[in-house]
């Protein structure tokens, strides 16, 4: 939807038959009000904004060997996630496109929109 250069994309389809094929480390970068209001099970929330307390241990919180799908919103904010992210080392990163509100639209239709 965004785009980043260099920044992988999935698309709510193809990342919801992603979550049946095997084992993937999911990132929330949204807001603690935004996953308030609606968020998908197994996401490792890291809130953008509060990047200075959790960018020190991010190999704590993710593994860099396994395929990360990171999501926010609408996409942007996770973009800049899997930027930083590949800037870490994690080669296997991809950008859910057009975020949760995609997905609540695509995907699952009783997850809160905001």
């Amino acid at each position: 939807m965004y785009g980043i250069p260099g920044v992988a994309e999935i698309s709510a389809l193809d990342f919801a038959n992603r979550l049946l094929e095997g084992e993937l480390q999911l990132v929330d970068v949204r807001e603690p009000e935004e996953v308030a209001i609606s968020h998908l099970p197994n996401f490792i929330h890291l809130p953008l904004s509060q990047y200075s307390d959790w960018a020190e241990q991010i190999f704590t919180h993710l593994d860099p060997s396994l395929e990360t799908i990171v999501m926010c919103h609408h996409g942007m904010r996770s973009a800049q996630m899997c930027q930083w992210l590949q800037s870490q080392g994690f080669e296997r990163t991809k950008n859910l496109s057009g975020g949760i509100d995609a997905y609540a639209r695509l995907v699952d239709n009783s997850i809160p929109r905001y």
